[in-house]
């Protein structure tokens, strides 16, 4: 693979094989016979550390065993019961730090049973089939109103409309999905999968969406309070941090890295998305390195990821970090951006001060050192932005994001609140499923009398 080496944002810098091979699946899917051979590593343990490790908790090993049965639909049923959005967390879920981490084999061997690709094995043979296993049952004669068609409310949504509830979407986006449609990286969810597993959990029947519907716009939860039953409000973090310098929406190139991530993830033509030379990615999260290294897959020359912490402390984890670094990524620690530097209104450059962590403070060690970029991508983190929450009926927030207990009930009568906009939550699809699936549980006893 060899890029054009033009200066500047440029599109077009490789050949087409190179963009598809470049984006093409990043893991392999098992074929039927890796899968079983996979599946008959399982030990089947009781109390199986692997299903107390996930968000959802999955019976991994009841789906294992179905597996290394035979029955592949009876795995993915069992999946989706617990984790109906469980495709594409087999895609994206940090299994290395959450199931196979807490797998037997990986105490005993170092080596854990391959569980992500086990669970993409058996839902990819559902999705397949064209098979809804889930039925609804009476209707309640109960609405309830979705806002935000994320993995949250998806999995929300899913749950009432299988006990019977009628459902309506209101997503402000032209599409379902949130960032597993967005946000991920292109290589990690190919084949358009997160508009085809909307399609999946949708086919349920029972769910009305309406696109282009944001609160504090065209949305207002008052409202929907008075024509709904019960409110789910799952909006994700729409905002993003800024990183306060100078010439940071005015330089051309200095670019934040979601905004630019959801226009790949649209783009029917890679080949015609522009993309630096020389890219400095700020930031230590996921976001980051999804960036960084699809950047570098769109024929970036170098790129170069700086957090100002050391790398044991990057949200992203070890796993992404090696990806990034084996995919040509450099990763530099413990420097935070002090200017950007320009010329004719594009960004040349990025100026950083060295850090260090004295008496558990980060603070400036003395040294400096400026990175040559034709493109900056922010990737600091994302916010709530509580639009449309005020009023006689604001919610309540807690850290800057809304504040629910255990059964995901806000501080407002019949509103239900899940996914990354609530305290406490893990930024994680997988998590945002679980409280879908809990404040749908809790939405139905509340609204049945339970």
């Amino acid at each position: 693979m060899g890029s054009t080496r033009a200066e500047g944002i440029q599109a077009g810098r490789l050949t087409p094989a190179d963009y598809d091979a470049n984006f093409s699946d990043i893991h392999a899917p098992l074929s039927r016979h890796e899968a079983f051979v996979e599946s008959e590593r399982c030990y089947f343990c009781h109390d199986a550390p692997c299903q107390t490790a996930c968000p959802t908790s999955i019976d991994i090993p009841l789906f294992i065993r179905e597996i290394a049965s035979g029955n592949d639909l009876g795995a993915a049923e069992t999946i989706l019961s617990a984790n109906i959005l469980g495709g594409m967390c087999a895609r994206v879920c940090p299994t290395e730090t959450l199931c196979e981490e807490a797998c037997v084999r990986e105490h005993a061997e170092g080596k854990p049973v391959k569980i992500g690709l086990l669970q993409r094995h058996a839902t990819d043979r559902l999705m397949e089939s064209g098979k809804q296993p889930f039925k609804r049952v009476t209707s309640t004669g109960k609405k309830v109103a979705v806002v935000g068609g994320g993995p949250a409310g998806l999995s929300c949504a899913h749950k009432l409309a299988e006990l019977g509830h009628e459902v309506t979407i209101y997503e402000a986006k032209e599409k379902l999905g949130g960032l597993n449609e967005f946000g991920i990286a292109a290589y990690k969810a190919t084949e358009n999968f997160a508009q085809r597993e909307v399609d999946f959990i949708l086919s349920i029947g029972g769910i009305t969406v309406k696109a282009g519907h944001a609160l504090g716009h065209n949305l207002d939860i008052a409202k929907l309070r008075q024509s709904y039953d019960a409110v789910f409000v799952g909006t994700g973090l729409a905002g993003v941090n800024k990183l306060g310098l100078s010439g940071e929406d005015t330089l051309s190139g200095v670019v934040d890295a979601v905004k630019y991530i959801a226009e790949l993830r649209q783009a029917k033509d890679l080949s015609k998305l522009p993309v630096g030379r020389n890219v400095v990615v700020i930031g230590g999260g996921m976001t980051a390195v999804d960036v960084a290294v699809q950047s570098k897959k769109l024929g970036a020359e170098s790129v170069t990821i700086v957090y100002r912490r050391g790398q044991d402390e990057m949200k992203a984890s070890a796993y992404e970090q090696h990806l990034a670094q084996t995919s040509g990524v450099t990763i530099r620690t413990f420097a935070q951006p002090v200017s950007l530097v320009g010329a004719n209104g594009k960004v040349t450059g990025v100026t950083f001060d060295e850090t260090e962590v004295k008496g558990g403070k980060l603070t400036a060690s003395g040294g400096q050192y400026t990175l040559p970029a034709d493109m900056v991508f922010t990737a600091i983190g994302q916010i709530f932005v509580p639009d449309g929450l005020n009023g006689a009926d604001a919610l309540a927030l807690e850290n800057g994001r809304i504040m629910v207990d255990a059964e995901r009930r806000t501080s407002v009568k019949h509103i239900w609140a899940g996914g990354d906009c609530i305290a406490g939550g893990q930024d994680l699809t997988v998590a945002a499923v679980e409280d879908g699936k809990q404040a749908a549980l809790s939405i139905h006893h509340t609204l049945m009398g339970a």
